[in-house]
């Protein structure tokens, strides 16, 4: 079946994730449905009028802009590939325009409050303690994503060279730096996980106290728990440390493309939307302190 083959294809050759894959799949199950039931499906029959009206379809049932483009991106893809490899002659998707998605600004900490957040200390500081603390560092001082942090391995920090390296999407490595402060955070857990574990259970750098690695849902437990005693903060996860490193480098001069880097995005246009929230930041130093603003 192609679409078996597709799934297959984005698996083993583009080394998607089995979430991705998934998603996929359940998109063009859908438009299958859509378009034939249980009847044989045959993309040479499917046209732009097709996809079009599926599209309607999709928000008719409320389905939001944004996810009606993420399927229309799967069904484009499908396509594609039925085209490379001489199954259609041309993609009838391809010229097919989704819905206008407006982009709401990303959320981010101030960096006064993320200050204050990482030098809480306590004398009754605790190995969780100490690790969350840590835990929250990587992540404003590098921006990786919850699942890059959850990969890291010991070998991975490098405290001669004081680069992380991290694996994102699609197994992509990168180096990134990490300041003096961030070395004596690390450093002081490390100490601590070696006096407290007795044995290591995974070469997983940040672990839980049984030795075990951490799941990517103990972790945005973890950050969701110390941004909630930040006040008047709406949204609290792993990704709005992500949104308020790239925030708080552009609003320090670092240059977009250097960013864009630092956070492994395969397109500058991804990075682009923190230039909307820097220019926020810049309206409201002008009102505040301009005379005549």
């Amino acid at each position: 079946m192609l679409i078996e083959s597709f799934l297959q294809y984005l698996q083993y050759e583009k080394n998607y994730s089995s979430h991705t894959v998934e998603s996929y799949k359940n998109d063009l199950a859908q438009f299958k449905d859509f378009v034939c039931g249980e009847t044989l499906f045959d993309p040479e029959q499917i046209d732009a009028v097709w996809v079009r009206r599926w599209i309607v379809s999709l928000m008719e049932e409320n389905y939001s802009p944004l996810s009606v483009n993420r399927k229309l991106s799967s069904l484009k893809s499908f396509f594609k590939y039925l085209c490379k490899n001489k199954y259609l002659a041309s993609n009838p998707a391809q010229n097919v325009k989704g819905p206008k998605v407006s982009k709401p600004l990303p959320h981010f900490v101030k960096e006064a409050d993320m200050e204050n957040l990482l030098s809480e200390k306590d004398e009754t500081d605790t190995f969780e303690t100490i690790r969350d603390r840590a835990i929250l560092d990587v992540f404003y001082t590098t921006g990786i994503r919850c699942a890059e942090l959850v990969g890291l391995k010991n070998e991975d920090v490098d405290f001669h060279s004081k680069l992380i390296k991290v694996t994102g999407k699609r197994n992509k490595q990168r180096l990134i730096p990490f300041s003096h402060k961030l070395e004596e955070t690390l450093r002081s857990y490390i100490e601590t996980r070696n006096e407290t574990i007795a044995s290591l259970h995974a070469n997983a750098f940040f672990i839980r106290k049984s030795g075990q690695a951490l799941s990517n849902s103990v972790v945005y437990g973890i950050v969701t728990k110390r941004l909630s005693e930040i006040p008047n903060l709406s949204k609290k996860s792993p990704h709005v440390l992500r949104h308020t490193f790239a925030t708080s480098m552009l609003n320090n001069g670092a240059d977009l493309n250097a960013v864009k880097e630092f956070l492994g995005h395969a397109s500058l246009s991804s990075t682009e939307v923190y230039t909307h929230t820097t220019f926020e930041e810049l309206k409201k130093v002008y009102y505040q302190a301009h005379p005549r603003a």
